[in-house]
């Protein structure tokens, strides 16, 4: 399976801590060698880099490693394909426009019969189960809602159609408006939140330490959410299966499935 990584901040944050340990995993310490992507939202603008190789041993991506590009919201993905070549227009994130804002998702897993659902005003780019169901889901939220809805009308319309496919097999996924993180959790998700009193953190995949407190202000929130935990000495929280986590400037709300639907 592929690996998520998002990250929800309450200012402009810069994650190439955690990118540094996700993008090892694109071909090094783990298996996702078939493609890598990361977007990150500014204000309501996005810039997206994509590529169809190893991050492990990429050029780009030790290029944004040493990049500095803050963010509060920010969705990475690297690739293990099990539907759909190896190919750029299969790498996540993928991103469409919906109501005057860009739209990006990123999805590992496997949806059993998702390219029977009816599609309406947007079509994948790709052969991916995952584009596909981003498609349905932006079509079914445009054939609701004329506009923009409430934040909170938005959260409950999402959470029905994660629960619906999360019923087609496995469905982890990240998906971001550029005003809220929204997590589902299919199979495995964890996350955790850095706020003052901040503390020190290393990576699992590389030796990189960090102490948080000379990087942060006492008035930062930041939430980073995973497949697996990227560090070793931090205290992760698993999500459990049909979970979804809402996040805005770093701060979080749960939304839990009851166990009749997962």
């Amino acid at each position: 399976m592929c690996e998520l990584l998002g990250m929800s901040a309450n200012v402009p944050t810069d994650i190439r801590f955690s990118f540094a340990g996700l993008a090892r995993r694109g071909g090094e310490t783990g298996p996702h060698a078939d493609g890598w992507g990361i977007t990150f939202y500014e204000g309501r603008g996005q810039r997206s880099f994509h590529e169809p190789e190893p991050s492990a041993r990429s050029e780009l991506a030790k290029l944004l490693r040493n990049a500095a590009i803050k963010s509060r919201i920010v969705i990475a993905h690297v690739r293990k394909a099990n539907r759909g070549r190896v190919s750029l227009e299969n790498t996540h994130p993928f991103t469409r426009e919906l109501w005057g804002r860009h739209w990006t998702f990123a999805h590992n897993g496997q949806l059993r019969g998702v390219k029977k659902l009816p599609l309406g005003a947007f079509a994948p780019v790709g052969t991916t189960d995952s584009e596909y169901a981003f498609c349905w889901m932006l079509g079914r939220l445009q054939a609701r809602f004329r506009r923009l809805p409430p934040a909170a009308t938005l959260d409950r319309a999402i959470a029905a159609l994660c629960a619906e496919l999360h019923g087609l097999g496995v469905f982890n996924m990240l998906l971001s408006d550029s005003r809220t993180l929204y997590a589902h959790c299919g199979k495995r998700l964890c996350y955790l939140t850095r706020k003052a009193p901040f503390g020190t953190a290393t990576l699992i995949d590389e030796d990189w330490h960090v102490d948080f407190a000379q990087e942060t202000t006492e008035q930062d929130v930041v939430t980073v959410i995973a497949t697996k935990a990227l560090t070793r000495d931090e205290n992760w929280i698993d999500l459990e299966r049909g979970d979804i986590l809402t996040l805005r400037d770093g701060a979080t709300h749960l939304i839990r499935m009851r166990a009749s639907a997962c």
